[in-house]
């Protein structure tokens, strides 16, 4: 992995479910790590539904290889949140890991 490839400062989360005291759940986001990131937009496309126009963007995320790193996360960067779809570790060499993420609007 060429270093120079990480000039990204992003965020990565993870999903926390919390009970009040009535028992009901609440889930937050948490951060958990703060590392550069090469961001490669692949994809894109534009639909109509419900009235609505929606854009669909995905992107690979490639970071510095770290344990336990799922799909039940998100990686944000600036005020852009990308869903993990999958997590590709590259031959199985433990060095980076390959994030394939959908951009989410709010």
């Amino acid at each position: 992995m060429k270093i120079g490839t990480l000039k990204h400062r992003v965020v990565l989360q993870r999903k926390t479910v919390i009970a009040d005291e009535l028992k009901q759940q609440t889930e937050s986001w948490t951060d958990f790590a703060y590392v550069w990131a090469g961001i490669e937009p692949l994809t894109g496309r534009e639909y109509f539904s419900a009235r609505q126009e929606n854009a669909d963007i995905t992107t690979r995320v490639t970071i510095r290889y770290l344990k336990d790193i799922t799909s039940d996360i998100r990686v944000l960067f600036g005020i852009r949140i990308f869903e993990v779809l999958s997590v590709i570790n590259p031959k199985e060499l433990n060095q980076s890991l390959v994030l394939m993420c959908r951009e989410v609007t709010l």
